[in-house]
């Protein structure tokens, strides 16, 4: 290497290497990331994920809100299945992690479901418009409850209906609990 005027000399057999080099690495490169795929269009593979886990869902409070756990070996053969799956409470763990159970029926109840209208009737049982966790837990179970006796609706789609005196609170989708 020369030094000449400030400048530095490269020799010619260097200089003649790194543009080759420097091409054949260019032109390797540009052959890999081609690598002869083509681009595709939308390709259907089924069913989009849904959110939501499969068989019986119930709902609990906890103090960020509605948690919902699953019940996968529970058949619900009938709507008052949810409550009384409600009513017995949240499981050693789940109360370990902060589950409780507010849902307390002061007598009988009947749970009613056509199509994608729900109404539960609990007389004697103290629902009010202000007690947001109660009243979730009753219309998220329900809901998830109704989408499996009638599969082809989704529990998002379901309007419950809470009476606890005749007069209705509701009707209420279950996300508007989970989303306030």
């Amino acid at each position: 290497m020369n030094i000449t005027n400030g400048l530095i000399r490269v020799p010619s057999s260097l200089r003649d290497r790194v543009p080759r080099w420097t091409a054949s690495v260019l032109l390797l490169m540009a052959a890999v990331a081609g690598c002869g795929v083509q681009p595709t269009g939308v390709v259907d593979a089924g069913e989009p994920a849904a959110g939501l886990t499969k068989g019986m869902r119930i709902y609990f409070a906890s103090d960020t809100g509605l948690r919902g756990v699953s019940r996968p070996d529970r058949e619900v053969t009938e709507l008052g299945s949810a409550v009384k799956l409600l009513v017995a409470g949240p499981n050693a763990s789940e109360q370990k992690s902060g589950l409780t159970n507010l849902v307390e029926p002061t007598g009988t109840y009947t749970a009613t479901g056509h199509g994608k209208q729900v109404t539960l009737d609990m007389p004697g049982t103290l629902l009010s418009p202000d007690n947001r966790l109660l009243n979730g837990q009753l219309v998220c179970s329900l809901a998830r409850a109704q989408s499996l006796l009638e599969p082809d609706i989704r529990p998002d789609d379901v309007q419950v209906t809470l009476k606890p005196d005749g007069r209705p609170l509701g009707p209420y989708r279950c996300s508007y609990f989970l989303d306030n």
